[in-house]
């Protein structure tokens, strides 16, 4: 990963003193500050905590989730990826609609209040047998099965649904929206040349803006992010933060970042690939925080990087993601999820308090332009004055 370096840069110290006066990084600074080493990493984690703090407090959010992960077919074959199975292989697979709502019982008698609805991406456009499957269950369009699931989520449950189901038209997600509190995709990078997006059509970045710009004009609460450590550049990283910024700037949808790592995976083309070190999650992360100031949501997973969780609080994140009591993370389903009560103790020993959200984070849910009438009673009935989830009614 390639280093950026600039003999006429100003010192680390004074281009934080700059940022914390102006309140945001710039592009330049960002390309000096993802090179940091050292204390100087110290000093850029303590500004990006102070930023945090100064907005969010010190509160630390999650979101209680089952995960529905609707089909396992995909267009796409990501280099690191062991969740899609090709349509041949047994364990190729679409829920049913009974399986769906078995999962969805559990879930919602374990405390869950958001489903995440994880797919691959269009099968049926590649595969005639994901194109079989999916016409056995009465449907020609993955999305519309989609559509349906959610539908089935609203009517039976008191949760409320969150769909990731990668790129999308600004049709698809028009309809989505009507179904969804919130959304989300990965734009993972801006590099269009990475050997881990080869013969993936749908990860092309300029397909991937154009779902967030699409959200965004739809008013979606949107999820997205980065995927690092997939043979991106340092400047990649920053350029692919600024991409989003730049959708997040016209509409203010963004709702949450992700720093997410990439983790290698026997059997992939990406097997024997490098994983990012600790330090390279915390200064992605710090950067982040100070590319997007003191109001965007930062999150990293905590599955994927068990027993440092203290250094990604250190470093400004201000949330843990979708974590669930009930299903694997399936598209790492070697990384188990932490136990809540663990998140507790180490957000405590900082200072921090653990608190329960929706899929739909506090401050979209202020602004009635974000809000579907359709989860409006069993948003009210859930949340407290801080428009997070009650605290009687947190498991």
């Amino acid at each position: 990963m390639g280093n950026i370096t600039n003999s006429e840069q100003k010192s680390v110290t004074q281009v934080l003193e700059d940022i914390q006066i102006r309140g945001y990084a710039t592009q330049e600074e960002a390309y000096q500050l993802i090179n940091v080493q050292g204390t100087q990493l110290l000093e850029l984690m303590r500004v990006a905590s102070a930023f945090r703090d100064e907005r969010k407090g010190n509160t630390v959010t999650y979101s209680r989730k089952v995960f529905i992960p609707l089909t396992n077919m995909c267009r796409n074959t990501c280099g690191y990826c062991t969740f899609v199975k090709d349509p041949s292989d047994p364990e190729a697979h679409i829920m049913a609609p009974s399986e769906v709502y078995s999962q969805l019982m559990r879930a919602e008698a374990m405390g869950c209040k958001e489903v995440l609805i994880s797919l691959g991406e269009r099968p049926e456009l590649r595969y005639p047998l994901a194109k079989e499957k999916l016409k056995k269950l009465g449907y020609d369009k993955m999305l519309d099965y989609v559509y349906d699931i959610c539908q089935l989520i609203i009517d039976k449950t008191s949760m409320i649904p969150h769909t990731n189901a990668g790129a999308l038209k600004f049709k698809e997600l028009k309809k989505l929206k009507d179904v969804n509190g919130s959304m989300g995709m990965m734009l993972e990078s801006i590099n269009p040349k990475l050997n881990a997006h080869e013969g993936c059509p749908d990860k092309l970045p300029v397909v991937r803006l154009n779902t967030l710009r699409y959200a965004g004009e739809l008013q979606i609460p949107f999820t997205t992010g980065i995927l690092i450590g997939i043979g991106e550049s340092l400047k990649d990283r920053v350029d692919s933060m600024f991409a989003i910024l730049d959708e997040h700037k016209k509409h203010q949808h963004i709702q949450e970042i992700i720093i997410q790592n990439f983790r290698s995976k026997k059997g992939t083309a990406m097997g024997n690939s490098p994983e990012p070190n600790i330090w390279d999650m915390v200064r992605s992360i710090a950067v982040c925080r100070l590319i997007f100031g003191k109001d965007v949501n930062i999150q990293a997973p905590p599955n994927l990087t068990p027993n440092i969780h203290q250094l990604f609080l250190l470093a400004g994140i201000n949330d843990w993601g979708g974590i669930s009591p009930l299903t694997p993370d399936f598209i790492n389903p070697e990384k188990p999820w932490p136990h809540i009560w663990e998140l507790h103790r180490i957000c405590s020993e900082l200072g921090f308090e653990l608190r329960e959200r929706l899929t739909v984070y506090p401050e979209y849910l202020i602004d009635s332009t974000y809000k579907r009438e359709v989860f409006k009673s069993r948003i009210d009935h859930l949340i407290d004055e801080t428009r997070l989830v009650r605290r009687e009614m947190t498991v």
